[in-house]
């Protein structure tokens, strides 16, 4: 196992406090993202390989994890498998390639984001507060009994448990997954712009994110199946529930 280095920069704002644990192996790339984010006042963790993450992500309990994907020792992608299995967290995966293939994998074992490197350090620790503010509206949502369940035929949302129900079985997504399909499912049939999706589910206010929006889109229908999501050419997608 690769030894956690654990790092809180001070310069940052207090009283944050969250943990961030940095998973990637070129040290000069670690170190800034660990120094970036603890100027954001977050306390960070560094692991370099994936048995080294994995424990790491044991021991330390950390509110986020940034994953790369190309690790030694096992993949960014086993990684993600395997501490999703211990604790569901948010994690923002980094890959050196523009694969489609690799980010749906990625976003199909657990992983809420991604950025393709090289990346700027401004953007990634702005995902980074995105995602951990989407989990505290989760929180917020939990304690909201009056948000309830949506049921359109076979397919129920429960907002109080953000839960998925198939048929008679659960869907696994992850907290992106289930925010876009509740953004979808709050206006049934209408088309919402990928840039309203962009607003509303990841807090992004431009436009330059829009892939992200179809890759988690492509993602959601390996799960619950492509019939629920209807795609609007040139414009977004809209949640195909059936008529009452």
């Amino acid at each position: 196992m690769t030894e956690i280095q654990q790092e809180t920069i001070s310069s940052g704002p207090v009283g944050t406090q969250r943990r961030v644990l940095v998973v990637e192996d070129e040290p000069t790339i670690a170190e800034s993202i660990a120094a970036r984010l603890g100027a954001e006042g977050f306390k960070v963790a560094v692991a370099h390989d994936g048995p080294g993450a994995v424990d790491g992500f044991h021991t330390w309990q950390p509110d986020l994890v940034v994953l790369d994907i190309m690790l030694p020792g096992f993949d960014g992608l086993e990684v993600c498998r395997r501490i999703q299995a211990q604790r569901p967290v948010p994690v923002l995966m980094l890959t050196a390639r523009d694969d489609e293939t690799d980010l749906l994998v990625g976003l199909g074992v657990g992983a809420d984001d991604y950025m393709t490197k090289p990346f700027s350090m401004r953007e990634l620790a702005a995902r980074v507060n995105v995602l951990l503010r989407r989990v505290e509206r989760a929180q917020q949502a939990a304690r909201t009994p009056a948000l309830g369940s949506l049921r359109f035929g076979e397919l129920e949302i429960d907002h109080v448990q953000r839960r998925v129900r198939l048929g008679s079985g659960d869907v696994h997504l992850t907290p992106t997954e289930f925010d876009l399909l509740a953004c979808l499912a709050a206006q049934p049939r209408a088309v919402l712009t990928r840039e309203q999706l962009l607003a509303e589910v990841w807090d992004w206010t431009d436009a330059s994110g829009t892939r992200t929006v179809d890759s988690h889109v492509k993602a959601l229908r390996r799960k619950i199946g492509a019939s629920w999501i209807r795609t609007v050419h040139g414009v977004g997608y809209a949640l195909e529930a059936p008529l009452s």
